[in-house]
């Protein structure tokens, strides 16, 4: 037997004895550390959930006490008018809700009882358009209303409803304060319920984690000596307790025994083959060696581990650790590439663009130069994508990515300059970063180069998709100096390029920051705007065949303090698309109502008056109710009331719309179509068109109001009589439209030709005027509406 045998034989059991002896006190020792830690960590995640659930109470009331605070609710409870607080002020305060919210997502419900407990309002962020208050909620108002509390947080949490925090207060209707207990039978109980998503996620993973549902009880539970549990104070009356059951730490403890056993005996296998082996050559120095490379890898001195060579477990352990460092070197090479990678077409996706294009613009602000943003949108992608398949919208950016990326280096290699960053920032919009020394031309020629890529458009999976792009254009530091500034302002010159027509580009300029300042104004004066004092309207005649004032159409105009005239064309779509307009249409149709009957007394108790209201409007059964309502205040005729619409939007019309227009020709209201041929007409849609009056676009009157197109002006106005409907000429402001017109048997005319929009008084001193002409015209003669009367007209009629 070899010495190294002997030594072996000797060695291995003692020092085997010795790591078992070792093993089983560390095992007595860990197993009470594991289970204190395992409390202690228990105990912290419990403190943790009940921080979360107090964190979600006082968001509740902050979140109350902010609608409090703010005008939503104080306008919405005060205003008197029940239709206008429920549209417009009811949606003002959905608004002021959703603002508050720093999650979109998160369910949040806020309601307003009155005295009785019946809702006077009700809204949560839920995806159900019918969401009621829930019957808990309700028992909770009962119960605060018989007691003498004026402010409570409760915790629902039944288990058949969904989780609730519910923080409720009463509210003086007046003062907005809280009441006197005297008074509480007749303040307003206003409640916020909130759905704790961090406490019900916490408590959730905790119960996963450890197998057991958290109880939830009045007092504290005391902890069985040596059961592994623990209770938090949720409230002053409300603790939440987890008992862990024994069967969770029997496997840890089953583990530990498993890892000491084999712990020792691979220790004692090591232990006996170093001192078999020279300890110097064989341990000591390789460990050294090995150690100094692990510590300058760990600083950064080096960047890889070298294998020393050595034989043995230590020649192993070297190696190993290279090969864990090399792949963990990989792994995260590999996860920066796929964080910073578009999956769809292995460019940069917007993260890295951000943050590759922050530091050219942050090095460009500091050092001097050029460096220019071009964001590419591609018009008609969404179409594309919906009617023919995702599979061809993602082949179609993969083949778009290539192709620009392809086009932009190619320039930037014959130019010399640094290389673009190119990214993908969302769905069909792309991104090019690049830089250039100004007016050098490269930009100009990198657009025209990206733009004739799409002259032929592109061929995917066989077929043929003629798609076009717009380019916005923003130049660092000329447009901006930081990256937000910069990407906002190249967006709005995209927007400007597809508003010019789309498969162009646009450089951002001071006049689309003078456009947005301005668009921006005119929202703030519109939502301060007082419509009795900057509104008002004017009226422009319509007449027929003989001169005689039928109608006359309502126009509004506003002069704003601060803004002054600012004209319906530009405040209107503003309006609109900001959700403005309810209480604009709403003053309109009340005021024109008002005026009808000085303009019967002008022109006659048949006189039509003919009011514009945005399309918005006819979503909501509300309008029809206003029109009869405003119709009995005022004392009017049905009949005398038309209500125009563009032909754009009539031939859109949803279900609710179309309800809405049969209620208002219930009632007896007119329809007209305004603007008729300004957009897609045909002769189905003249047909299905379901109004009493056409009225013809200003541009279709002005194509076809020649002796060419007369044929054809006749029978388009013959199709709208054959429907019983009478047709209306606008943007009369010659006597040759004129007479043509009465040729081709147009029934009514408006223009400047006939009147200007005017105001009352001044509509007045024209009626007067316009009356005196009839009078002394022969019968024979076209009318003037003012002016000297040109030779000729008549005998085109």
């Amino acid at each position: 037997m070899t010495l190294g045998k002997r030594a072996f034989f000797l060695i291995f059991p003692v020092v085997l004895t010795g790591y078992l002896l070792a093993a089983l006190s560390v095992y007595i020792a860990q197993s009470h550390s594991m289970l204190a830690l395992e409390r202690a960590r228990l105990s912290q995640q419990l403190d943790h959930i009940a921080a979360l659930f107090r964190n979600e109470v006082n968001q509740s009331r902050s979140f109350l006490y902010s609608l409090l605070e703010g005008n939503a609710v104080r306008l919405f409870v005060s205003e008197t008018d029940e239709a206008y607080r429920n549209n417009a002020l009811g949606l003002r305060l959905q608004q002021s809700i959703r603002s508050l919210s720093d999650n979109p997502e998160k369910f949040i419900s806020f309601a307003i009882l009155n005295p009785d407990l019946t809702p006077g309002y009700y809204f949560e962020n839920s995806d159900d358009p019918f969401a009621a208050i829930g019957q808990a909620q309700f028992a909770l108002a009962r119960r605060l209303a018989g007691g003498s509390q004026l402010r409570d947080w409760t915790y629902l949490h039944d288990g058949q409803a969904r989780p609730l925090i519910v923080y409720s207060e009463f509210i003086d209707p007046v003062t907005f304060n809280r009441p006197l207990p005297s008074a509480k039978n007749s303040a307003l109980l206003v409640q916020v319920a909130v759905e704790p998503t961090q406490f019900l996620g916490m408590q959730r993973k905790l119960q996963k984690e450890y197998q057991t549902a958290i109880a939830f009880t009045t007092t504290p539970q005391q902890p069985v000596s040596g059961d592994l549990s623990a209770s938090v104070r949720l409230a002053p009356s409300m603790f939440a307790t987890l008992s862990v059951p024994p069967s969770h730490n029997a496997g840890q403890m089953g583990r530990l025994k498993l890892l000491l056993s084999l712990g020792a005996l691979a220790m004692s296998l090591v232990s006996v083959g170093l001192m078999i082996i020279l300890i110097r050559r064989f341990i000591t120095n390789p460990i050294s060696a090995l150690d100094q490379q692990v510590t300058a890898v760990m600083s950064g001195e080096n960047d890889g581990i070298t294998e020393t060579g050595a034989a043995g477990e230590i020649g192993r352990l070297t190696g190993n650790i290279k090969q864990l460092h090399d792949q963990s070197q990989r792994a995260l090479r590999l996860v920066q590439h796929a964080s910073w990678t578009d999956t769809l077409t292995g460019i940069s996706n917007r993260g890295h663009f951000n943050m590759r294009a922050a530091d050219v613009v942050r090095k460009v602000t500091a050092e001097g130069g050029h460096c220019s943003l071009l964001f590419i949108d591609i018009d008609n992608f969404k179409f594309v994508n919906d009617k023919y398949g995702h599979e061809v919208g993602d082949e179609l950016l993969k083949m778009l990515a290539l192709r620009i990326e392809s086009a932009a280096s190619e320039i930037i290699r014959c130019r010399s300059l640094p290389q673009v960053i190119f990214a993908r920032l969302s769905g069909d919009e792309f991104a090019v970063l690049v830089q250039s020394p100004s007016g050098d031309g490269t930009i100009r020629e990198m657009c025209t180069v990206i733009l004739a890529l799409f002259s032929d458009g592109f061929e995917v999976l066989g077929k043929h998709y003629p798609i076009t792009a717009s380019i916005g254009v923003a130049v660092c530091p000329t447009d901006a100096t930081n990256l937000a500034e910069l990407i906002s302002n190249a967006d709005a010159a995209m927007y400007q390029a597809k508003t010019n027509g789309k498969n162009r580009s646009s450089r951002f300029s001071r006049a689309l920051q003078d456009k947005r300042d301005r668009i921006r104004h005119v929202q703030e004066e519109l939502r301060l705007v007082n419509p009795d004092e900057e509104f008002h309207l004017v009226y422009m005649p319509i007449v027929d065949t003989r001169g005689k004032v039928t109608g006359c159409e309502a126009l509004l105009r506003w002069v704003s303090p601060t803004l002054g005239n600012v004209t319906p064309d530009e405040f209107v779509p503003i309006a609109e698309s900001t959700g403005q307009f309810t209480k604009i249409d709403w003053w309109v149709i009340n005021r024109a109502m008002s005026d009808h009957q000085r303009l019967k007394a002008l022109f006659g108790p048949e006189t039509v008056l003919a009011i514009n209201i945005s399309s918005a409007e006819l979503h909501s059964k509300s309008i029809s109710e206003y029109f009869s309502d405003c119709l009995d205040r005022h004392g009017l005729d049905a009949r005398t009331i038309e209500i125009e619409l563009t032909e754009t939007y009539a031939v859109k019309l949803g279900d609710q719309s179309r309800r809405s227009i049969e209620a208002l020709r219930d009632r007896g209201f007119r329809i007209s179509i305004d603007d008729f041929g300004a957009g897609y007409t045909s002769v189905q849609q003249i047909v299905e068109y379901t109004a009493d009056t056409i009225k013809l676009d200003r541009m279709l009157v002005k194509n076809l109001a020649n002796e060419e197109s007369l044929p054809a002006l006749k029978a388009m106005i013959a199709l709208c009589h054959a429907q019983h409907m009478s047709v209306i000429g606008e943007g009369i402001d010659s006597y040759e439209k004129l007479a043509l017109l009465t040729v081709a048997g147009c029934d009514h005319f408006q223009g400047y030709l006939i009147s200007k929009p005017l105001a009352l008084p001044d509509l007045s001193i024209w009626a007067l005027k316009q009356a005196a002409e009839i009078a002394g015209r022969d019968e024979d003669r076209v009318f003037p509406s003012s002016g000297r009367r040109r030779a000729g007209s008549s005998s085109l009629l």
